[in-house]
């Protein structure tokens, strides 16, 4: 009976009552890919913004013990950032036969982490060891396109190897590009930690910490020059070994292995930003 009611709960996400806002958030993401780069990060923030409130509504909807007590903010940050991600890697495919598809990926991928947040909702005892693996799956997939959306979308950001180079991104735009890895790190990692604890100061300082991880990891691999799609993967993966790392309950870690952590990150930011100046001069 809780399996056919969690299946039935499912059903009326992805086919009903989500239907008018998957259809809404592809046509704005249709529309982006012929604005400019400026305009579609523009966009790209109303989108992000205007999904979690549509997702707000839509989980709110439904007859879950968990939604009457009101939709945590922690359920509406993956299919809000799952928008933002198709509309930056939509800009990777060329106007023609192949943006129909690539949109319609989109759409399922924004419906089907929907439906699983509506899931984890609906059940009485919490996530599953199955719903934790599969948010962290639709994270890994939902952070590597936002990293190379994000790239798509500030000059030079993906290095194109064998091919006369343009000038490499000027200060302000990788800084922009750092800062917007590092803010799709923060809400999928805040999401993330979530599942393993209510504690508000552990979810957010997991989520600090995997922003500045990926920050630095932008900003390294942008100086290496990492060609095309490999620096958005290998941050999915350093983002994928952040959370292994601190996958074990918060209340078995002290205090002072966040102070040295702490330490770390800042020594590390401050080289890499140092070495990065450096190669630009």
């Amino acid at each position: 009976m809780i399996g056919e009611g969690r299946r039935t709960i499912e059903r009326v996400v992805t086919r009903g009552a989500s239907r008018e806002l998957i259809l809404a958030a592809s046509a704005t993401i249709l529309a982006s890919r012929f604005v400019d780069i400026p305009l579609a990060w523009a966009v790209g923030g109303c989108l992000l913004v205007a999904v979690a409130l549509g997702s707000l509504q839509v989980l709110g909807q439904s007859d879950a013990p968990a939604a009457a007590a009101g939709v945590p903010v922690e359920s509406l940050i993956v299919p809000a950032v799952a928008a933002f991600a198709v509309l930056g890697s939509i800009r990777l495919v060329p106007v023609g036969m192949l943006l129909a598809p690539a949109l319609l990926v989109g759409a399922w991928l924004i419906a089907r982490v929907l439906a699983t947040e509506a899931r984890i909702l609906a059940a009485s005892t919490g996530p599953s060891g199955a719903d934790r693996t599969a948010i962290l799956v639709w994270s890994l997939v939902i952070g590597f396109l936002g990293f190379t959306g994000i790239a798509a979308m500030v000059p030079g950001g993906l290095p194109e190897p064998g091919t006369v180079a343009g000038p490499p991104p000027t200060g302000t735009e990788l800084a922009v590009l750092a800062a917007a890895d590092a803010a799709v790190a923060f809400l999928l990692g805040y999401r993330s930690a979530a599942l393993r604890t209510s504690n508000l100061r552990d979810v957010a300082w997991f989520g600090l910490t995997s922003a500045i991880v990926i920050a630095i990891g932008a900003v390294a691999l942008r100086a290496m020059e990492i060609p095309r799609l490999l620096g958005p993967a290998l941050l999915v993966l350093v983002f994928f070994l952040w959370d292994a790392l601190h996958g074990t309950p918060p209340a078995r870690r002290r205090d002072p292995r966040r102070i040295w952590e702490t330490v770390l990150l800042v020594i590390l930011g401050i080289v890499v930003v140092a070495w990065s100046a450096r190669l630009r001069g």
